[in-house]
């Protein structure tokens, strides 16, 4: 592939909705220990690990045979928290994939997309995003909508429907435009990783509370490549309930 890529999943475990959350159990299986076995069959990484503020997340990782690297309690992202993971590795990787922590059902093809599109990506940034088919999602403010140019680079990241269609017309919205949603999977370049996060807070970011407004409006480009693939975050009680049917029924 001729680029050597870190898979970095932070994993915090204050997590206010769910206190613990890397540590509970699905179906005899930590939500932690799942994500890091489904990251592992992903063909493109050449390494994975857990990048945490707790030591018994550290202990826990290193019981099950995984990797783990203890880092400060204080990141305010994601983003901030796999970049001292990769400096304290002291890897030597061209480039790190930010893994949620909270998805037990990752699909490695999944990061086998995020890592093709990142291998693309003139800015060193690349996301992925699925087609919307329900109008659903259009209205839903927990939903992160893209828009891209015709290179696939985002132009813009909202929780709010855009472009706003000006004509209302009849039949779902998203049968008229092709309204693109966030997958919350980053890839980096090391080098523009390591400039992202000496960026300072911006007007974008801190109206619409996301991250990576921060970096379009500091110039940086981010390459968008599409997924079919579903996501399924435990963020809840009630989604750590349907994981477990989920887990139960297979």
């Amino acid at each position: 592939m001729g680029m050597r890529i870190l898979g970095v999943i932070p994993a915090r475990y204050a997590s206010t909705r769910l206190p613990g959350k890397p540590l509970v159990d699905i179906g005899g299986k930590s939500m932690v220990q799942r994500v890091v076995e489904q990251a592992r069959r992903a063909t493109s990484l050449h390494d994975v690990v857990v990048a945490t503020d707790d030591a018994r997340i550290v202990a826990h990782v290193e019981g099950f045979g995984g990797k783990a690297v203890l880092t400060s309690p204080q990141h305010p992202s994601g983003t901030d928290r796999c970049h001292e993971a990769w400096e304290k590795l002291g890897s030597d990787c061209d480039a790190v994939v930010n893994i949620q922590g909270d998805e037990p059902f990752l699909v490695p093809d999944q990061i086998d997309e995020l890592c093709a599109a990142l291998l693309e990506a003139p800015g060193g940034i690349a996301t992925l995003a699925q087609v919307v088919t329900d109008d659903r999602d259009l209205d839903d403010p927990g939903e992160v909508l893209i828009t891209v140019n015709t290179e696939q680079d985002a132009l813009y990241f909202s929780r709010a429907a855009i472009p706003f269609l000006r004509d209302p017309g009849a039949g779902p919205r998203c049968q008229r435009f092709r309204y693109l949603k966030h997958v919350g999977l980053y890839g980096f370049r090391t080098e523009v990783l390591a400039r992202l996060v000496s960026l300072p807070p911006s007007t974008l970011e801190l109206a619409e509370s996301l991250e990576q407004l921060r970096w379009l409006e500091h110039g940086f480009s981010v390459r968008i490549g599409l997924t079919e693939h579903p996501s399924f975050c435990v963020d809840t009680h009630a989604d750590l309930e349907a994981a477990r049917r989920r887990v139960s029924a297979a």
